[in-house]
């Protein structure tokens, strides 16, 4: 029997054994591959026909499109696509990933599937690829909006970084602005470059329909015409809750993104900090699901998402 996921009675988990169990060829990953990917049927992912048929020499594209006339596998289109790791070892990168409620750090994932320490930070950066935030539509709220701030202490910076911070506690680090939609119970959650009213009112209008309710502390960038229901908290002076009115719900994501940050993955670039803003903004989302439906859900997201190595790095 499936355990129950820690903290979610409602949710049934599955341990690393009953995992394998599932899993116990490259075949049988394929096949659990394909029908989350084809659920309504083989389709080519070039051009959509489902005229399709498998190849005599199945390896390294088992699929003909009679369409478009080209080769295809269930990787194709997908953040996988040109992976030469076997796909039963992206089945259980994806549970290491979904059921690690923190993150997982890439010395982890070489650890756990031996594999190297770059190919493992490759591969968790394909995996938040499937759940990045395009195609998400704008909330009618109630919404909280807030922004945080991404970064190390200054005293723990190098010397030469550390001139650089001069200034308040906030100076040097990396806005982050997010959006909690109270129902559904989802997040919207970009990184901007600086918490002007333009930067943080540009992304809460993007994520947030105008009339709607929206609450939000007295920062300056959330004051004066704005097209909103809005209220506010004075946290300054001491006040977090008025019934309704509070921003505890963005504040409680902020706080798993942080701890996730200083203890799993302990830096992380701006280059990259939006990648694992969706990831962390995808956790939100399906944070309610079985162990199993969460895995299904990465696989299908990614589904259109290329990441290649040389747009990663460079």
């Amino acid at each position: 029997m499936p355990k129950k996921g820690p903290g979610k009675s409602h949710r049934k988990g599955i341990s690393i054994y009953e995992l394998g169990e599932m899993f116990p060829t490259e075949e049988s990953a394929e096949r659990w591959f394909e029908k989350v990917r084809w659920s309504k049927g083989r389709h080519c992912p070039h051009c959509g026909n489902t005229e399709t048929r498998e190849t005599k020499n199945r390896k390294p594209m088992p699929y003909w499109c009679g369409g478009c006339r080209s080769y295809f596998s269930v990787r194709t289109g997908t953040p996988i696509q040109r992976s030469k790791l076997p796909l039963r070892k992206w089945v259980f990168a994806v549970y290491l990933y979904v059921t690690n409620l923190k993150g997982v750090s890439s010395m982890k994932l070489h650890r756990d599937l031996g594999v190297t320490q770059k190919t493992a930070w490759f591969m968790l950066h394909r995996l938040r690829a499937a759940w990045d935030q395009s195609g998400l539509s704008a909330f009618t709220g109630p919404a909280e909006a807030d922004e945080t701030y991404m970064g190390g202490l200054r005293k723990n910076t190098p010397a030469k970084k550390r001139k650089l911070r001069l200034g308040s506690g906030t100076a040097g680090k990396t806005v982050v602005v997010g959006v909690k939609s109270r129902n559904p119970n989802l997040v919207h959650a970009r990184v901007v470059p600086d918490s002007s009213k333009n930067s943080v009112m540009g992304f809460v209008q993007e994520a947030v329909k105008p009339g709607a309710i929206l609450y939000t502390d007295e920062g300056g960038a959330y004051r004066g015409g704005i097209p909103y229901d809005h209220e506010t908290v004075n946290h300054k002076a001491g006040y977090y809750v008025r019934g309704q009115v509070h921003t505890q719900g963005i504040e409680s994501f902020w706080s798993m993104l942080k701890r996730a940050h200083k203890g799993t993955f302990h830096q992380i670039s701006d280059k990259h900090l939006q990648r694992y803003v969706d990831e962390f903004v995808g956790r939100h989302r399906v944070r309610d699901r079985d162990t199993l439906d969460q895995m299904r859900d990465v696989i299908a997201c990614s589904t259109g998402k290329r990441l290649l190595y040389r747009d990663l790095v460079n």
